[in-house]
């Protein structure tokens, strides 16, 4: 099962976007629900501590928390998402809102994907990124010129990344490193893979993963 969950981020309405396949659950986190309707989809929950949807109307059941809370609204979107038997997770509106939510976010796609398993996108439209880990390869469609980076969430040993104008092969890469920032798509699938670590391949418009 495929959930949408809308967050409070920056959305694009994309050809990338558009395309993506309609999901079978949308959960709602607080102001991420003004989203819904640009995307044409009905929510099934709408969480959070509604201190940042003033002015959104929404036909939606409401789970209301409190402001002074352990998780963000993300979060808590996440669990109902999970209670409701999703395994794959796509987070709109991932990117362009506060910095801290932006990073706990791809942070915490990081952790979803190394810890349950679960598929994983972020996305705003124009910004996108999944998670990378050992074992299991990514592969992303992307038009040629798309500005693709892979980003070091801890060292990276044995990364190789093919489809791109700068390939790899084994390479390891420190945390944090700007080596493998800035790679150029070169039209079609970019796949990627790596030994040990964990990082977020990231794309500058357009892109959608494939099996």
């Amino acid at each position: 099962m495929t959930a949408w969950i809308l967050v409070g981020g920056r959305l694009v309405c994309t050809a990338a976007l558009l395309a993506l396949p309609r999901p079978d659950l949308v959960v709602a986190a607080d102001g991420g629900a003004r989203h819904a309707d640009v995307l044409g989809v009905r929510v099934d929950a709408w969480v959070g501590d509604f201190d940042s949807s003033d002015g959104v109307e929404l036909d939606a059941p409401r789970e209301v928390h409190p402001a002074a809370k352990d998780e963000t609204d993300a979060e808590l979107a996440v669990r109902d998402a999970l209670a409701r038997g999703a395994r794959e997770l796509v987070f709109v509106g991932a990117f362009g809102g506060r910095f801290d939510h932006t990073a706990a976010l791809l942070l915490g796609g990081v952790r979803l994907a190394r810890e349950h398993g679960l598929g994983v996108t972020l996305t705003s439209g124009d910004e996108w990124a999944w998670p990378l880990l050992p074992g299991a390869g990514l592969r992303v469609d992307v038009p040629a010129g798309v500005t693709l980076s892979v980003v070091a969430c801890s060292d990276l040993r044995g990364l190789t990344l093919s489809g791109v104008r700068w390939p790899l092969d084994r390479a390891d890469v420190p945390l944090g490193s700007g080596w493998t920032v800035s790679n150029e798509a070169q039209g079609g699938p970019v796949t990627a893979t790596l030994q040990e670590g964990w990082a977020l391949v990231t794309a500058l418009y357009g892109g959608i993963p494939s099996a």
